[in-house]
């Protein structure tokens, strides 16, 4: 069954013409007919007869890969999670999803995403509790990957919206650098802050995906990442040095986030990895403002014909931002971005002596209901200063829902941060789909 493949697996196997690839995309869209009418992770799937038809040779062949809805594909209809695009084909597909198909990936479906990637949800549940948020605003994305649907989905994130919902539905969730993966052909929210990512259900897949994604043109004709030694496993990091972050919010953190860390932070150090605790300096989180003022100016510039024109089409969130968005001076925005930039200058000696930042993706497990899709505070900050970060699972909560950790790098240094990650899935050994 394919909810027991992970990407690698799946590309093993395929590859090795010990499973057929057909035949794997039918079990991934038997499995979605399955789930779907409750789970409700796609706005619209391709038919099985498209999908085994879009099967071409490479690395990720006849892999089925979830798109979310701001994705431009020319297609499948892509709504911007919005009423106002319900009918829009795009004329050409982005980068990201050129990137995919010349790899081999096959478009599984158009994920759901909330409103614009803003606040308002969308249909999707949380695969291992309906009455819980699967997380946002890449909601469909992760919850396809913890269905087991998908074994990758792509997702993006403004302040939170990878790391998040991966935390939520329990599955690895990777935010790279800013700028590492192409935004062109998405919808945008904030030009300063969008982020690419991935979703998988294990650091090793999501290394796989990326190094294929990283290294590959967009242009068909052009560089094409030949197949990787699927043999040849992501390398750990031997001597892992880790900050612990304390952090002002701290105090938001549910018991059972706090226990499992800390007992994450025991199993480390017994294995004789460093993991000291460190603080940043207040002027880090009071920058949250300045992310704020770049993230409502930049949306209200994306938006104001929105308003003017489908104003009864926009939720209150949207119409909000755009008036929070007119009233920011040119000046205020400037100043924003000149923090954003000094800022990133400035968290680099904090960094200098460590591997990556260990703290929590969100305070706790997902929130009931499916109004709100969780705060992305412990998010943010990494969003701002566009560092690369890396969530997994690392518990369960008495709900039985996932709890996560969260690794933050250095910029540009991706591949360090993917294998630290590794270093801490291997000691940890908690797989949350067997646990």
């Amino acid at each position: 069954m394919p909810a027991h493949l992970g990407l690698i697996e799946a590309c093993r196997l395929i590859q090795s013409k010990a499973l057929d690839g057909k035949q794997y995309l039918q079990d991934c869209y038997d499995l979605a007919n399955l789930l779907e009418p409750q789970l409700k992770a796609f706005v619209t799937r391709s038919t099985i007869d498209v999908l085994q038809k879009s099967m071409r040779p490479g690395p990720l062949s006849a892999i089925p890969v979830g798109i979310k809805d701001i994705i431009s594909t020319k297609d499948l209809i892509t709504t911007n999670g919005s009423v106002i695009y319900q009918n829009h084909l795009p004329k050409e597909n982005a980068p990201i999803v050129e990137k995919l198909f010349n790899l081999g990936g096959v478009l599984f479906g158009k994920t759901v995403s909330t409103e614009f990637a803003y606040r308002k949800s969308g249909p999707t549940k949380n695969p291992w509790n309906h009455q819980h948020t699967p997380g946002g605003s890449s909601s469909g994305s992760a919850a396809a990957v913890a269905a087991g649907i998908v074994p990758l989905a792509i997702g993006t994130q403004t302040q939170g919206s990878i790391i998040r919902p991966a935390a939520f539905c329990g599955v690895v969730g990777f935010k790279p650098s800013f700028g590492t993966l192409p935004i062109e052909g998405i919808f945008p929210f904030s030009g300063s802050l969008d982020h690419v990512g991935l979703f998988t259900r294990s650091v090793d897949d999501v290394a796989y995906a990326f190094d294929l994604l990283q290294h590959t043109s967009a242009q068909p004709d052009e560089h094409v990442k030949p197949a990787l030694d699927l043999d040849q496993e992501l390398a750990s990091n031997l001597n892992p040095r880790l900050a612990l972050l304390k952090t002002p919010f701290d105090h938001f953190i549910s018991q059972e986030q706090v226990l499992a860390i800390q007992h994450v932070i025991s199993k480390l150090r017994s294995e004789g990895v460093i993991v000291n605790e460190i603080e940043l300096p207040t002027l880090f989180w009071d920058s949250l403002h300045s992310m704020t003022t770049l993230m409502f100016y930049e949306a209200a510039v994306v938006h104001q014909h929105h308003v003017k024109e489908f104003k009864h089409l926009l939720s209150e969130h949207i119409q909000s931002l755009v008036t929070q968005g007119q009233a920011i001076t040119t000046i205020e925005y400037a100043n924003a971005k000149t923090t954003q930039s000094q800022l990133r200058q400035a968290v680099v000696p904090y960094l200098s002596q460590y591997d990556a930042l260990l703290t929590i993706p969100a305070n706790g497990e997902a929130p009931l209901g499916l109004s709100s899709t969780g705060d992305p505070m412990f998010c943010s900050l990494w969003s701002f200063l566009g560092l690369p970060a890396i969530t997994m699972p690392i518990a369960k909560s008495r709900n039985n829902l996932p709890l996560g950790l969260q690794l933050v790098g250095k910029m540009a240094q991706d591949q360090l941060l993917l294998q630290t990650a590794k270093t801490v899935q291997t000691i940890c050994l908690f797989d949350v789909y067997q646990s």
